[in-house]
C-alpha cells in the first residue's frame, strides 16, 4: 500500500475516540477546515455542495407551504434587543458588538445577529397595519454570530449558516398551527432526506428559547450515544409584537397585538449526517444530500483510454441523462485502490468500477458504500437500475439508524436505574416527570442529561405515576440525554 493510500485510509476509530474521529473525517474528507479566527471554520467546496442540497431540498418544503424569501441587516441597535427582556437575557453572553465604524465611534452599539426577532419585529411594526396584511410568512437564509465558549466544526461554531423563519397571524390558533406545521415539515425532511429518525416534541420552560412561549423541536440520537437537537420551532406568543408595537386593526377595527412564531436549522445538520451514518471508512453520505451520487473508477490497464474510457462515459452520460450527480475520476496520477479509499472516505453513495474484462462482458461492477455489496450490471441497464440502488442505499440508512435509535431507547422507572442507565449505557431514556425546575436541575447536576423533548403523543401516557427524580405525581414523560 503507497503512503497516499495509508493516509487516506487511516481513521482514528469510533469505539477509541469519537471526538477525534469526528474531526479527522471533517478534514479527509474536505468538508471544513479550521479558520485562523478561534471557534470558526472555513467550509470547503465539498461541505458546501453538501450544505447547498440541504438548502435546496428545504426551500422547496417552506416555499410549498406558502412561505417567502426576504433578508434582514447583519447588524441590529442595541435599543432594539433591549426591547425584550427575556430574549437579550438569554443571549447577552453569546452577542458580538460593534462599537467602531472606521475610525469613528458609533452612538450605539450594533449586535453582530445572533438571531433575528429584534430586527424583523422592528420592520413587522411598519408593514403590518391590518388584518389584509396578514400572515406574514417570511424566511431568510443567513448567517449567525454567537461567541461560544466550546466549538466544534458544524455542531458549535462562533459563526454558522442558517435559516430562520419569522411570521404573524391574526390569533393564538393560527401561531399554534404554523408552530407544529413547521415542527413537522422539519421532521419528514430530516428524515426523508437525511435519512435520521427524530423524535418531535415540546420543550421543558428551562430548555425554551428566550422570548418564546413554548418551543418545540426534533432531537436525534447520534451513534455515540449523545442526542443531538436537528432544529427548533418557537410560538412567540405576543411577546415580541407588543415588545416591537406589531399591532394591527382586525375585523371589527380595533387594535390587536399579532401572534407570531419563529423556526430554524442550521449547518449542524451536515454535523448529524456525519455522526448518525459515518463508519471508520469515513462518511456515508444519504443520496439525496451527497455532492457526487455516482463515482465512475475506470481501471487505468493497457490501452485503456481507447478501450475503457470511451465505455466509462457512455456510463456517465446515460446517468447524467436521468438526473443523477456524476462523477467520472480518469485521473493518472492515482491508483484505483487509492480512488476507492477517497471515494469511501467521502462518502459517496455507490461507486462503478469498470476495466477491460467488463467492457468485453458488456458489464461493470458496483460497490454500494453503506453496506459495500458489490454486483454487476449490464451496461445498457445502467441509466435505469442505478436510480433504484440509490433509493434503496437511502432507505437502508434510515432503517440502519432507525434500529439504533429503537436500541438505544430505554425506559427507566427509579432514580438509581436512571442514573446506571445515563453513566453505564447510552441514547435516550424514557421517564415520568414531575415538571419541576427542581428535578430537571437535580437531573442535570446529577447526570448531565437533560429533557430534550417531551413527545406531543406520550403527554398523555404521563400518569398515572411518579416522577423518576422526586416520586411525586407525574406530569408528562420525556426524553432524556446527554446531548451536544
Amino acid at each position: 500500500m503507497s503512503k497516499d493510500e495509508r493516509r487516506v485510509k487511516h481513521i482514528t476509530p469510533k469505539t477509541e475516540d469519537f471526538s477525534r474521529w469526528y474531526i479527522e473525517i471533517i478534514q479527509k474528507s474536505e468538508l471544513a477546515d479550521y479558520a485562523p479566527m478561534k471557534g470558526m471554520m472555513v467550509i470547503r467546496p465539498y461541505g458546501y455542495a453538501v450544505w447547498e442540497n440541504i438548502q435546496r431540498l428545504l426551500d422547496q418544503r417552506i416555499k410549498a407551504t406558502g412561505h417567502v424569501n426576504a433578508y434582514f441587516p447583519l447588524f441590529i441597535p442595541e435599543s432594539f434587543l433591549q426591547k425584550e427582556a427575556e430574549h437579550v437575557q438569554g443571549f447577552s453572553p453569546e452577542v458580538a458588538w460593534v462599537t467602531m465604524g472606521g475610525k469613528e465611534e458609533l452612538e450605539e452599539r450594533l449586535a453582530v445577529r445572533p438571531t433575528s426577532e429584534a430586527i424583523i419585529g422592528h420592520m413587522y411594526s411598519k408593514w403590518v397595519k391590518s388584518w389584509r396584511d396578514l400572515p406574514v410568512l417570511i424566511n431568510q437564509w443567513a448567517n449567525i454570530v454567537r461567541w461560544e465558549k466550546v466549538t466544534r466544526p458544524f455542531l458549535r461554531t462562533t459563526e454558522f449558516l442558517w435559516q430562520e423563519g419569522h411570521t404573524c397571524h391574526e390569533t393564538s390558533e393560527e401561531a399554534q398551527t404554523e408552530t407544529l406545521l413547521i415542527l413537522s415539515l422539519y421532521k419528514e425532511f430530516v428524515e426523508t432526506e437525511l435519512a435520521i429518525p427524530v423524535i418531535s416534541g415540546i420543550k421543558s420552560f428551562r430548555e425554551k428559547f428566550a422570548g418564546a412561549q413554548e418551543t418545540y423541536a426534533i432531537e436525534a440520537l447520534m451513534s455515540d450515544g449523545k442526542a443531538l437537537q436537528m432544529g427548533t420551532s418557537h410560538n412567540l406568543g405576543q411577546h415580541f409584537s407588543k415588545a416591537f408595537n406589531i399591532r394591527f386593526e382586525d375585523r371589527n377595527q380595533n387594535l390587536q397585538y399579532v401572534w407570531q412564531t419563529s423556526w430554524g436549522m442550521t449547518t449542524r445538520l451536515i454535523g448529524a449526517v456525519i455522526m448518525s451514518h459515518g463508519d471508520d471508512s469515513g462518511l456515508k453520505l444519504p443520496p439525496r444530500v451527497a455532492p457526487i451520487q455516482v463515482v465512475i473508477v475506470p481501471i487505468s490497464m493497457g490501452n485503456w483510454k481507447e478501450d475503457v474510457l470511451p465505455a466509462a462515459q457512455a456510463i456517465e452520460e446515460g446517468l447524467k441523462k436521468v438526473g443523477l450527480r456524476v462523477l467520472l475520476d480518469t485521473r493518472e496520477e492515482f491508483t484505483p485502490g487509492w480512488k476507492f479509499s477517497e471515494y469511501e472516505m467521502r462518502g459517496v453513495p455507490l461507486r462503478i468500477e469498470i476495466g477491460p474484462r467488463d467492457v468485453k462482458a458488456g458489464q461493470a461492477v458496483l460497490v454500494r458504500r453503506d453496506t459495500r455489496e458489490k454486483m454487476t450490471l449490464p451496461l445498457d441497464a445502467m441509466a435505469s437500475k442505478v436510480p433504484g440502488i440509490l433509493e434503496d442505499i437511502q432507505a437502508s440508512l434510515f432503517r440502519e439508524a432507525e434500529t439504533f435509535l429503537r436500541e438505544n431507547t430505554r425506559q427507566a422507572g427509579g432514580y438509581e436505574e436512571f442514573k446506571d442507565v445515563m453513566d453505564n449505557q447510552r441514547g435516550f431514556v424514557k421517564s415520568l416527570w414531575c415538571g419541576s425546575d427542581a428535578c430537571e436541575d437535580k437531573i442535570k447536576e446529577d447526570t448531565m442529561a437533560t429533557i430534550r423533548v417531551i413527545p406531543l403523543e406520550l403527554k398523555s401516557q404521563a400518569g398515572p405515576g411518579a416522577c423518576v427524580c422526586c416520586g411525586k405525581e407525574a406530569k408528562a414523560l420525556a426524553y432524556f440525554a446527554r446531548a451536544y
